[in-house]
């Protein structure tokens, strides 16, 4: 791979490249202090977005779609107790929910997302091997069609994080806390994030992110934007 120069001068010449980290992998390294994403401009406007409202991580350069974030140094959900992580993501959450729908840029939406769904099966990204078990069997093409066919008619609008999961919430020891990968933040109805973590915790870790955001969701709707995730 040809790196840009911005990314290699931010990182350090000297620094060593790794994929091998907490809850990341694909096209995503640590290097030096510093994590390097091919991300493309969704997620540094997403990031420069969202840090106006909530700390994010450091954008330290972005070069054809190389994008190089500062190491926030804080631990992630992902291995926390369970009920400290539902009840951090149930606090989180609704203070991300609360800001303003019509401050954001980014859309969302139904018709929106299922553009990019239909185009993520179009291209061949959509793989049936990484489908939750009661999709198994079915094709990209045959889920897409049962995708359109029960959305929704309304949505209770929020500013979403679109992939709200123990691993993309950060936690320092002082109790604050980092949103990383927004590459899928906008303007959705609540239940995207909501199914998410529904999907991610156990009971336990969910009644205590139910207590915390202070809202009993709809199940039809987190069965359909678990179907929705199966496109992402």
């Amino acid at each position: 791979m040809e790196i840009p120069g911005e990314v290699l001068a931010a990182v350090g010449e000297d620094a060593v490249w790794s994929n091998e980290h907490e809850g990341l992998s694909g096209d995503v390294w640590r290097a030096g202090s510093s994590y390097v994403k091919r991300a493309g401009v969704d997620e540094r406007d997403r990031l420069r977005w969202l840090g106006e409202h909530f700390e994010v991580p450091e954008i330290k350069a972005f070069a054809n779609d190389w994008l190089v974030l500062a190491d926030v140094g804080a631990p992630s959900l992902a291995a926390a107790d369970p009920v400290l992580a539902g009840t951090v993501m149930g606090t989180v959450l609704r203070s991300l929910h609360a800001l303003p729908v019509a401050s954001c840029p980014f859309d969302a939406r139904i018709p929106v997302v299922l553009d990019k769904a239909r185009r993520n099966v179009e291209a061949g990204l959509v793989d049936p091997e990484d489908f939750d078990d009661d999709n198994r069997g079915v094709t990209p093409a045959e889920l897409l069609e049962r995708l359109i066919a029960t959305a929704p008619e309304d949505e209770d609008l929020v500013v979403a994080h679109g992939d709200f999961c123990p691993p993309n919430v950060l936690l320092r020891p002082d109790g604050s806390t980092v949103l990383i990968d927004v590459s899928r933040l906008g303007v959705s109805d609540r239940h995207r994030d909501i199914a998410l973590v529904h999907r991610e915790l156990g009971e336990e870790a969910v009644d205590a992110f139910t207590r915390a955001y202070g809202l009993n969701p709809r199940p039809e709707m987190l069965s359909w934007y678990r179907l929705l995730d199966e496109f992402f």
